[in-house]
């Protein structure tokens, strides 16, 4: 899911959280995992704290910095952030303007557990490059 940005940034964070926490209920009675996209690109330091707050709060199994269809994708100091705000708790999804190895591995270094990627291929190719 995508958190409710508007909300957010007005701060009503009561409504982001029970909205987050029926899509848990919803997703975990299918057996499913939640990810909380958060669109980092839209908000300040402040707000993505609150926002991956929040979605650990309500249950989510991870937050992930981005749609794709943003101003902006991932960055490793956004990936950071979130990873210290949601501890080893829940996952964290870097997504987002990852287009080689060397950009997957900062995300990684950073405290992504998964790296969301639209050159993939590209990436699992380098990574068998000899070194």
């Amino acid at each position: 899911m995508v958190i409710n940005v508007g909300r957010l940034k007005s701060g009503h964070d009561a409504e982001v959280l029970e909205e987050i926490c029926q899509v848990a209920r919803a997703v975990h009675e299918g057996r499913a995992h939640l990810k909380v996209i958060i669109e980092t690109a839209l908000l300040t330091d402040d707000e993505k704290v609150k926002a991956c707050t929040l979605a650990k709060q309500a249950g989510a199994d991870f937050v992930k910095t981005s749609t794709g269809f943003g101003p902006g994708g991932a960055t490793a100091e956004d990936v950071a952030l979130m990873r210290r705000t949601v501890g080893s708790a829940i996952g964290v999804k870097a997504a987002g303007g990852i287009r080689n190895l060397a950009a997957a591995q900062k995300m990684i270094a950073a405290g992504a557990t998964r790296v969301g990627a639209s050159a993939g291929v590209k990436i699992i190719q380098e990574s068998r490059k000899p070194s």
